[in-house]
């Protein structure tokens, strides 16, 4: 009999690449990890693991596995889905995870929705970047997750993973009140080339990268004078005059900062996709279609503000009380 948490271990392994890394993904230790996979390779009868040099590598035979290996996770996630169906689903946990940004302005009013209507849900919200979301699923320690998607990340067309767009949420300009842009509806962002910036120079940050390059393609290089990664920082730095920022239209911004927003025209006008990622073959699970529609209504409340209309949620947004549309594909 193929015992799937073996299987999952080998899945972290080929994910990780190294037997350390898989080993803290899924907490674990390394000898564990080792053990596991030994004895999935017993249960199959071939060799899974070799020696390369002073390290190990999957074989042949591993790769062979793992091609499988989505396959059958995905139809095991969807009979787990099936029984929880079968059970209506009105109890049990959801695990929530995602970015900052992502848990102040939609993970957690979701929740407070969920709790308020359906009150027996376990819901629960850990903050992880976004990388780290895409662990903490594999490794079974989440159920849900909200990332923005960065170089390096899974492709959408990913067998582990349902990854669906929840919104786009646009930059606007952030200046200190009282700045000559500040009267302004709308402001290109070519106009702002000889300001001075505040953004983030922390690799693990999206900011300053989307700050970079929205100038770049704008025609010019912003001059980046003050770093700050947290938003409260970067909210107090313009207010007091020391530069201007790029900020997320979905982000609540301090009310004792004395700025504001300005909207973006002309041809460079940056967004970020937000998507929902959940195991493949998991979305069919009413716990986490629950937490899909909480998501999708937070995101449509969102824009409910006129004088802020911006990019629509998405379009495959499920009913708050039916199931979510199946998939087609920072801070």
């Amino acid at each position: 009999m193929l015992d799937l948490r073996r299987l999952r271990v080998l899945r972290a392994v080929h994910h990780h690449g190294t037997v350390t890394a898989a080993a803290e993904s899924l907490h674990l230790t390394p000898s564990a990890v080792s053990q596991q996979i030994r004895q999935l390779s017993r249960d199959l009868g071939v060799p899974l693991l070799e020696p390369e040099g002073r390290r190990i590598r999957l074989t042949s035979a591993a790769h062979v596995l793992l091609r499988h290996a989505d396959a059958m996770t995905t139809r095991w996630e969807q009979a787990l889905a099936d029984l929880a169906a079968h059970a209506e689903g009105e109890t049990g946990p959801l695990r929530m995870c995602g970015y900052p940004t992502g848990v102040s302005t939609l993970l957690a009013p979701a929740t407070a929705l969920l709790r308020r209507t359906h009150p027996a849900m376990d819901v629960s919200v850990a903050e992880a970047e976004s990388a780290e979301s895409f662990d903490l699923l594999l490794a079974g320690a989440a159920d849900l997750a909200l990332v923005v998607p960065e170089p390096g990340f899974p492709p959408v067309d990913d067998g582990r993973f349902d990854q669906r767009l929840l919104v786009d949420d646009p930059q606007d300009l952030l200046v200190p009140a009282g700045h000559p842009l500040a009267g302004r509806a709308f402001v290109r962002l070519a106009d702002t080339a000889h300001e001075d910036w505040v953004a983030s120079h922390r690799p693990d940050c999206d900011h300053g990268r989307m700050v970079q390059v929205a100038c770049a393609a704008a025609g010019f290089t912003p001059r980046i004078v003050h770093h700050a990664a947290d938003w409260i920082a970067v909210t107090a730095l313009v207010c007091s005059g020391l530069g201007i920022s790029l900020v997320p239209r979905l982000l609540p911004l301090a009310a004792e900062h004395d700025v504001v927003r300005v909207r973006l025209s002309g041809e460079v006008r940056p967004a970020r996709s937000i998507l929902t990622v959940v195991r493949s073959g998991a979305d069919q699970h009413p716990a986490i279609r629950r937490g899909m529609a909480a998501l999708h209504e937070i995101a449509r409340a969102s824009w409910d503000d006129d004088a802020w209309p911006g990019p629509r949620p998405a379009a495959d947004a499920p009913a708050a009380t039916g199931a979510g549309a199946r998939s087609g594909a920072g801070r």
